[in-house]
C-alpha cells in the first residue's frame, strides 16, 4: 500500500462493519476544515459501495482509493 494522496488526518476503520466505517469518517470529516483531506482504512468490502455514494450525496471529493488485498483506502476532500 502506498500514500498515494497526502492527507491532512487519517482514520483507521479496520475490523468495523457496516456501516461504522462510514459513520466514523463522517465525524472525522466534521472536525476538518473545508479542503483538509481525509484518509480512511477500512477492511469492510461493502465500504467500496458506501464511500463512493456518501462522497457523491455529500458533495466531498472521492480523490483517490485503493484495495490491497482486503485493505481499502480512501482519500476523501471535505467539500
Amino acid at each position: 500500500m502506498t500514500d498515494a494522496v497526502a492527507f491532512d488526518a487519517e482514520l483507521d476503520a479496520s475490523g468495523l462493519n457496516c456501516p461504522l466505517p462510514l459513520l466514523k469518517a463522517k465525524l472525522e470529516l466534521n472536525r476538518l476544515a473545508s479542503g483538509a483531506i481525509l484518509k480512511v482504512i477500512a477492511t469492510d468490502a461493502g465500504s467500496q459501495r458506501d464511500f463512493r455514494t456518501f462522497a457523491k450525496l455529500a458533495g466531498h471529493t472521492l480523490l483517490h482509493e485503493e484495495d490491497a488485498a482486503g485493505v481499502y483506502c480512501y482519500w476523501l476532500r471535505k467539500a
